[in-house]
């Protein structure tokens, strides 16, 4: 008995000493306020804004504004997930979910304009 308790013992050790990239709930991650102007903004612009402009509006959506990327919010995180939207950016590898989750916890924490 002390053999399979000493073996269920490590083996649980083991699995759950792993990592890889573990992804903790995203109201857990939000713990300090994310800048709209120093953290959201600079995402949409090295990955959005260059298809998702004025004159280039590809989708529908101007992502170019604060007031455009808060009023999508919603279709940008499906986006980002693939969640019931087409992935983005789209003919690129899907952004890292630390990115992904910065701007689900910028939503969170009301899509502040700062």
């Amino acid at each position: 008995m002390k053999h399979f308790f000493f073996i269920f013992t490590l083996g649980s050790m083991l699995l759950f000493s792993c990592t890889r990239d573990k992804i903790t709930p995203i109201d857990q991650q939000c713990n300090s306020t994310i800048s709209f102007a120093n953290e959201v903004l600079p995402i949409m612009e090295a990955n959005c804004v260059s298809c998702h402009q004025p004159g280039n509006v590809s989708g529908g959506y101007d992502l170019s504004t604060y007031n455009a990327i808060s009023e999508n919010a919603n279709a940008i995180i499906g986006s980002m997930k693939a969640n019931g939207y087409q992935l983005m950016p789209i003919g690129g590898p899907a952004l890292p979910d630390s990115t992904i989750q910065k701007i689900s916890c910028w939503i969170s924490q009301g899509k502040q304009d700062n």
